[in-house]
């Protein structure tokens, strides 16, 4: 394939690194926006081929800001939108514990046929990922792509790459703004970089 930046949104208005926001289009906050402008400073030396987004505006206007240093489109890609949450979109941990404390319960198993109420499972939100990384094959090895895009997303894309069985899915952390860097021939992929967010310190 290519050598892979994955890149996670900035920060949002509803405060992601708190709230489960899911397939809610939240914008960027300023702090966020700063984020970005960070990791867009960062990669503003990197060779980009292609850029891929999710279509959600966090994802996307992360990637326009980085793209800003590139002569490259963003290609968005509905494959890449974060997990449906169903009736816990936009509540706090606590807030679910509080709503549905049986969904509290069951959570730990780790189990990817785990369906949020009138949402999705790790199963569904794979099958997306699997879709993707159909786009990432006709790629050259010499080529560096970038994807933004959700935790959850990143942390199945990583898990695959590897190969990781998806069950532990959870064990991998892709924060706000972070970078990973995964690259890939025909030996097998090679992870190189995790959640690195040095560029906002």
């Amino acid at each position: 394939m290519s050598r892979l930046l994955l890149a996670r949104h900035g920060n949002t208005k509803g405060n992601s690194a708190e709230r489960f926001w899911g397939q809610t289009d939240v914008e960027l906050s300023a702090e966020g926006t700063w984020q970005v402008e960070r990791l867009a400073d960062r990669l503003a030396g990197e060779n980009i081929a292609s850029i891929y987004s999710s279509k959600l505006c966090r994802a996307s206007a992360t990637a326009e800001i980085i793209a800003s240093h590139h002569q490259q489109q963003v290609i968005t890609c509905p494959e890449l939108l974060e997990i449906n949450f169903g009736k816990v979109e936009g509540l706090s941990f606590n807030e679910i514990g509080e709503r549905y404390p049986e969904l509290v319960r069951d959570w730990p198993t780790r189990d990817p046929s785990f369906r949020f109420p009138e949402g999705e499972s790790v199963i569904d939100l794979d099958h997306r990922v699997v879709k993707f990384l159909g786009r990432l094959e006709k790629h050259t090895p010499e080529d560096t792509v970038l994807v933004v895009a959700h935790a959850g997303v990143l942390r199945l894309l990583i898990c695959h790459l590897l190969p990781i069985d998806i069950r532990h899915w959870r064990q991998l952390r892709t924060d706000l703004a972070s970078l990973s860097i995964v690259v890939t021939s025909s030996q097998g992929a090679v992870l190189h970089l995790l959640n690195d967010t040095s560029h906002l310190h």
